[in-house]
């Protein structure tokens, strides 16, 4: 049981820390189960249990009823061992077929109730045009029955942690937490909609938080587009952003804004600045200090430190005439105006250039609705792909369902060594591969019940199911082992010979553990699969469907499979006897 849990201890980013933790507390509390098991059990049971050995007990009339229903059909099955195997196999093709077919997601929509909208209008959109929405956009926000409160904030300055302009306002709101959820977050969204020629996105927080971290952009599919010129990575953001639309399921598509805006360009005349013995660099700091100004010194006054700045007359840097009229200090002394060694001119350019490993990048970023997060990002992968991109440019795919995928290869990568382990483990213990190999044989039994409940309940699988798979390998395997080790002590220690009537004996024996422990299992996880998924069960409802329903399929298997494939491969060699002995 430990040993399964291997791969979530490694799981790093995001996914590790949503499961770690669950992981740790799972293995702590099987050792300390272990650790009661072997010390305080034995006591308790000597106290409480004195006169046990010496008394019949009557067994309970429900582990009667079972036994007895159990020892009519199970002859059914270990007399047919060709027609379980081929159970076995039609389920494990039907599972294989069915796996394919499922959505994948990366983490659940959490239904939290604060939610974070991004507001977005064209750069160079004034502080008061911003002003204005914000404050049209929150009385209709307000009006929502169930909005409990409304928050904004319009641009961050420079020193804050995301610095942007003033086209960018983030909106808080609030909803009651007994107000039905998916109907309000319904209306909010209409009102959202309702402002089209806006980059808007509604999102809740931990949602927003988990996108920026996984690429710094708040959308679940990035579509990061490289290249050395801006004209032709806008070009080619730009027919990247085209393909993409035509993929069904893909909501909120952007291509990152970068539009031309008016910019003083300053470019040097060589032979007029030697002429006057100015060096590039003596005009490009004279003309530095005098349109965006300089730092030269720093005042103290009642405890706070101000810059002392030297720069232009303000009307001196809003005209060009007066830009062209500067003067700039000769090094033989005198001075010339600025107009004389550099052409002086208003220029577009762009509003931002992002940079990423040394080269230039665009985002096409999208979210995903009606679909499935892993059949659309794929689908957009494939017709990205297929587009031509000149030497320089190509795409990099970013978002969740990279960082799906990449959780998902290390989980089934690790999971691998894990069963190794496991495998080592059993074979310290029966030391015959046969027995080993039965034992493995049923390790997919879980899978089965894990994928028919996920379908059953949406078809969707998440990380959070994934794990639910990794983890009920571990039950299956305790339920064949359970069986096969009482079969062995049957032959090895009470000296029973191998045959049909060991195996019904052994199975029949072991009915009301395998079921006791299965039913405990199982009863501890109805309640989270009941309760469906809920705010605060969106990560443990997948795994808890995946663990039910492979725990159900498993103890089936096991209790009707199991037993006729034992006695149709479970008999050791003359070899593996003497070793045991």
């Amino acid at each position: 049981m430990a040993l399964v849990f291997l791969p979530i201890f490694f799981l790093d980013g995001l996914s590790g820390s949503f499961f770690r933790p669950l992981a740790i507390s799972y293995v702590l509390a099987v050792l300390a189960s272990l650790g009661v098991a072997l010390t305080l059990t034995p006591a308790l049971s000597l106290l409480m249990l004195p006169r046990a050995a010496n008394r019949e007990r009557a067994e309970a009339p429900l582990a009667r009823w079972l036994k007895r229903g159990y020892r009519r059909s199970l002859p059914a099955f270990i007399n047919k061992p060709r027609m379980a195997a081929a159970t076995m196999i039609l389920l494990f093709t039907l599972t294989a077929v069915a796996v394919p077919l499922m959505g994948e997601e990366f983490l659940p929509n959490f239904k939290e109730t604060d939610f974070l909208m991004h507001w977005v209008e064209k750069p160079g959109t004034s502080l008061e045009a911003m002003r204005r929405i914000t404050i049209r956009v929150s009385k209709e926000l307000r009006d929502i029955p169930g909005v409990r409160n409304f928050g904004s904030h319009i641009g961050r300055a420079e020193v804050a942690d995301e610095v942007v302009g003033p086209n960018f306002t983030e909106l808080w709101i609030s909803i009651a937490p007994d107000v039905p959820y998916e109907p309000t977050v319904a209306r909010i969204q209409s009102v959202v909609d309702g402002y089209p020629g806006l980059v808007r996105d509604l999102l809740t927080y931990l949602k927003e938080r988990i996108k920026e971290v996984l690429t710094g952009a708040g959308a679940s599919i990035v579509v990061r587009v490289y290249g050395p010129d801006l004209e032709g990575l806008r070009t080619k953001a730009a027919e990247v952003g085209k393909t993409m639309s035509g993929v069904e399921g893909v909501a909120n598509l952007k291509v990152e804004q970068q539009v031309l805006v008016p910019q003083i360009e300053v470019q040097l005349k060589p032979d007029a600045a030697a002429r006057f013995g100015l060096t590039p660099g003596d005009v490009r700091r004279a003309t530095t200090t005098l349109i965006k100004g300089q730092k030269v010194g720093e005042l103290y006054q009642e405890q706070q430190i101000n810059d002392v700045v030297v720069w232009g007359a303000a009307n001196t840097r809003t005209d060009i005439e007066s830009l062209r009229s500067l003067r700039i200090n000769l090094p033989a002394g005198g001075d010339a105006p600025l107009g004389d060694v550099a052409d002086v001119r208003i220029a577009p350019a762009p509003n931002v250039i992002q940079r990423e490993g040394a080269s230039r990048r665009i985002d096409v970023t999208c979210d995903v609705k009606g679909r499935d997060l892993g059949s659309v990002a794929r689908e957009i992968e494939d017709k990205v792909k297929a587009l031509s991109f000149d030497r320089g440019y190509h795409p990099e795919f970013l978002g969740e369902y990279a960082a799906r995928q990449e959780s998902k290869n290390r989980l089934l990568a690790l999971s691998a060594f894990a069963l190794l382990g496991i495998l080592l483990l059993l074979h310290a213990d029966f030391r015959s591969p046969r027995l080993v190999a039965l034992v493995a044989v049923s390790l997919p039994f879980a899978l089965v019940g894990g994928v028919a409940a996920a379908l059953i309940t949406g078809g969707v699988l998440s990380l959070g199911s994934l794990v639910g798979f990794v983890t009920v390998l571990g039950i299956a395997a305790r339920n064949g082992i359970m069986l096969v080790s009482h079969y062995r002590h049957l032959e090895t220690e009470e000296g029973q010979p191998f045959g049909k009537d060991l195996v019904l004996r052994g199975s029949e024996e072991r009915l009301a553990p395998i079921l006791m422990t299965a039913l405990a299992t199982g009863l501890a996880l109805l309640p989270i699969v009941v309760g469906g998924n809920k705010p605060g069960h969106e990560i443990e409802h997948p795994l808890a469907v995946v663990i039910l329903g492979g725990l159900a399929t498993s103890t089936i298997l096991n209790l009707f499979l199991m037993p006729g494939l034992y006695l149709r491969f479970g008999k050791r060699r003359q070899d593996e006897v003497d070793e045991v002995r």
